[in-house]
């Protein structure tokens, strides 16, 4: 088993960045293929951004890429998001999951979730 917690979240103004950073607990966080996904409220849970365990697989929603780079450090057990470019429709509750063997697109494939920190983009 694996715990996720999440910290970085805030509140910034259109065009600024904040780094996202999720800290697995165990052992085995290498196994694990991590992914990022957000939830706005009266909207459903939305794929943002995955990577597998090796940290060469990157994979990114189309409506953020090129502003948003995942990345993992397996020494420190740390899933990390940076976010540019931000905007007000980027607010959300950003949650962080945790699945083994392949990474997947589909929120219902990851196993283990974080509590979620949020991210609110003001105009």
């Amino acid at each position: 088993q694996v715990q996720l917690v999440e910290s970085g979240g805030g509140l910034v103004q259109a065009g600024g960045s904040l780094r996202l950073s999720c800290t697995a607990s165990g052992r085995t966080f290498s196994s694990y293929a991590m992914g990022w996904f957000r939830q706005a409220p009266g909207k459903e849970r939305e794929f943002v951004a995955g990577i597998t365990q090796s940290g060469k697989g990157k994979y990114y929603a189309d409506s953020v890429k090129g502003r948003f780079t995942i990345s993992r450090d397996n020494a420190k057990n740390t899933v990390s998001l940076q976010t540019n470019s931000l905007k007000p429709e980027d607010t959300s509750v950003y949650y962080c999951a945790a699945k083994t063997q392949n990474f997947g697109w589909l929120k219902e494939e990851y196993d283990y979730w974080g509590q979620g920190t949020q991210v609110t983009v003001s105009s």
